[in-house]
């Protein structure tokens, strides 16, 4: 496949154009193998170009910031021609080493004065990158918009480059108006204004006012600003006034406006405030200064020698970007363009093929998308954890699930909003407060537990718990799955599921397994998590569970039951026994494509498999693999996931009648992400199950 490129250009600047070429490259990651970014014209030679930072740290660009630069402002100002020819040359010696690359046009910070839009015209055109315009709705009606790219369509035109659409973005008036308003032989798009990804941080506030952290939680220096208040008044007056996210310039030597607002801040349903800065050098005597950190506050309190016009114009200059850093910025700028464009028509008008090889990141893309068509609601039962809320705040972003967090309501929204997060569309219910479901459930689980004693007191103690409380709310379908473990052990999250919802009818055990990424498929390893030393008909079971959860997740199941021979070439007890379980799995799923015992090598590598098993269905071509212990099963994972660099994603849990999902205590918000994507899943899979018995 010859490499496609796409040159994402405006005619002006402050038009968001990083959130869409974001958006454009989290789309082609999902279709290609190597996408590459390139920047003809960097922001500075003394500093790395943000942007271009911001898209290299997208997970599947992997490429040194060097080769992906052209050449300077300078340089453009020096010698327009000359530059050119360098852009173009570094341009292709770059793109060699890509499938589709991303070029994001220049700044307006005078690269060529008026003639800016005609250069990356030209530069386009050289490239031969189709040009994706991009132009602000800010402030302007829709026949504004239309004007504005009606003159830049112009000029791209007049120097020779294509234009394949063009997006509308930071519209303050209607997006749907504006896209009207654009509608011709160009598809059009519109995004509206979205004040997150252009507010400051607490942390460059900070450095615009030249101020320093004097108490506080350096963490929350992340922390976007969404609005800054003088408060120079009388402390009644001024509480009216505070906003969530608000930074308050105040004089440092106005005790009594520090002291109420960190009281406020820390006050129970009033506004959580991004920070405080104290200004004109004074800062309050130490009792005060005590009293202030004997209220245990996290608040971020900062000192600046600035006086209070002088603080309050610097702050106003403090400008926010969509950088590599904010992960919560990145998330909304997804999120927005996923809602906003139509992906599948755009890659459609860059002609970019799909094709057969999936890469981790594709993999992860396609469980988004797949929990996305039909969403699904899971409970989250460990909402004092900030992973758990920084990915809460992801998948709700993204739309990828409907979420309920247990915890203390008043406890989890104080925190994510100090974090900056929006999690206002989950519900959150605390265990331990809410005496309705709680006795309720306390009912359910006596019942079902009645056979080994269980007393309705004892029930309503257990069902306290978080792991109980979430996993009756799964059984009782006020959720459809559930995903814990990042703190708490495996034996707290499944023991529930083990007594409650139960294995599913023709199924024995609940086993697991991973679903091994690797560099062009992915392959599914069971099982590498809980059953230590399987019997044949407990293998069977595992072997049947995987190909099922493989179909799940669109992996063609082919089922290699391995052991340390292939074919009849092994005797002994171990050997048997996987020989017996491959005999059980044909038997009882005849539709199934089953073979063993198999080495491991004989699976996977088709030289080793011709040689060793010229006639199986399965050599060669596995993708389920089942290990005939969770020693083996075990190792084996965790050596491919190190030694080959695979993403391994589990362990899936399975064999459930309802889906329940565990976390490593060390999970990565993402590892948290694709689990709570995969429960989504897998409760699609047995939605659609039960309609087809029905």
């Amino acid at each position: 496949m010859s490499t496609r490129s796409v040159y994402v250009s405006a005619p002006e600047g402050e038009t968001g154009k990083s959130t869409v070429a974001l958006g454009l490259l989290d789309l082609l990651t999902r279709r290609v193998q190597r996408v590459g970014v390139f920047r003809p014209i960097a922001r500075s030679t003394d500093q790395r170009d943000y942007v271009l930072e911001l898209l290299l740290g997208h997970d599947g660009v992997d490429l040194p910031y060097e080769d992906c630069v052209g050449v300077t402002y300078e340089d453009v100002h020096a010698d327009q021609e000359a530059a050119l020819a360098t852009i173009v040359s570094r341009f292709h010696a770059m793109a060699r080493q890509c499938d589709a690359v991303v070029v994001v046009g220049s700044d307006y910070t005078d690269v060529a004065g008026a003639t800016e839009l005609s250069f990356n015209a030209r530069v386009a055109a050289n490239l031969g990158s189709p040009v994706l315009l991009v132009v602000s709705g800010n402030a302007r009606t829709p026949n504004e918009v239309k004007h504005a790219v009606d003159v830049a369509l112009g000029e791209l035109a007049a120097h020779h480059a294509q234009t394949i659409g063009v997006i509308a973005n930071r519209c303050t008036s209607d997006p749907i108006e504006v896209r009207r308003a654009l509608e011709g032989p160009v598809p059009a798009w519109s995004l509206p204004e979205e004040p997150f990804l252009v507010a400051p941080t607490v942390g460059a506030l900070m450095e615009a006012v030249g101020g320093r952290l004097a108490m506080g939680d350096p963490e929350l220096l992340s922390r976007e600003v969404l609005e800054v208040l003088i408060g120079a008044m009388s402390v009644e007056h001024l509480l009216p006034r505070l906003s969530d996210g608000a930074v308050v310039i105040a004089p440092g030597d106005r005790s009594d406006v520090l002291l109420g607002l960190v009281m406020a801040h820390a006050s129970v349903g009033a506004p959580s405030l991004a920070g405080v800065v104290l200004n004109g050098g004074f800062y309050p005597p130490p009792a005060v200064a005590r009293l202030v950190e004997g209220l245990g506050q996290r608040l971020p309190i900062i000192r600046t020698d600035l006086g209070t016009f002088r603080t309050a114009s610097a702050a106003a200059q403090a400008r926010g970007r969509l950088t590599a850093d904010s992960q919560r910025k990145v998330d909304t700028a997804l999120a927005l363009f996923e809602k906003h464009v139509d992906g599948e028509a755009l890659l459609a008008a860059l002609d970019v093929p799909r094709v057969e090889v999936v890469t981790p990141l594709m993999f992860e893309y396609g469980l988004l998308d797949r929990a996305r068509s039909d969403r699904k609601h899971v409970v989250l039962p460990e909402g004092k954890d900030d992973r758990i809320l920084r990915a809460a705040f992801t998948l709700l972003q993204r739309e990828v699930a409907d979420l309920t967090i247990l915890g203390e309501e008043d406890a989890i929204r104080a925190r994510a909003t100090e974090l900056g997060l929006d999690l206002s569309a989950a519900k959150v219910i605390d265990p331990k407060a809410s005496s309705e479901l709680s006795e309720h459930f306390a009912h359910e689980y006596a019942r079902l537990r009645a056979h080994k004693g269980m007393t309705v007191d004892r029930a309503r103690e257990i069902v306290s718990s978080v792991s109980y409380f979430g996993t009756m709310m799964v059984q009782l379908g006020l959720a459809d799955g559930m995903v814990s473990g990042a703190m708490h052990t495996t034996a707290h999250t499944i023991k529930p599921a083990f007594e409650i919802i139960k294995t599913q009818p023709d199924v024995s055990v609940v086993s697991s397994v991973f679903l091994m990424c690797l560099e062009d498929r992915v392959l599914v390893y069971g099982d590498c998590a809980v059953i230590p030393d399987p019997t044949a008909t407990q293998l069977a079971d595992i072997a049947i569970s995987s190909a099922e959860t493989a179909k799940q997740f669109g992996i063609e199941p082919r089922i290699a039951m391995l052991s340390y021979s292939t074919g009849d070439s092994g005797t002994g007890a171990d050997v048997d026994k996987v020989r017996e379980a491959t005999a059980l799995v044909k038997e009882r799923r005849p539709d199934l494509v089953v073979d063993g015992p198999m080495q491991y090598d004989a699976a996977v590598d088709p030289a080793v498999g011709a040689a060793k098993a010229p006639d199986s269905p399965v050599a060669g071509r596995a993708t389920v693999l089942v290990f005939p212990d969770l020693n083996t099963g075990n190792n084996t994972y965790k050596a491919v996931q190190r030694s080959a660099g695979a993403v391994a994603i589990g362990p899936v849990l399975q064999g459930l009648r309802k889906p329940v999902n565990d976390l490593s205590r060390g999970a990565l918000v993402q590892d948290i992400v694709n689990t709570v994507a995969i429960t989504a899943i897998q409760a699609q899979g047995l939605d659609a199950a039960s309609e087809g018995v029905s």
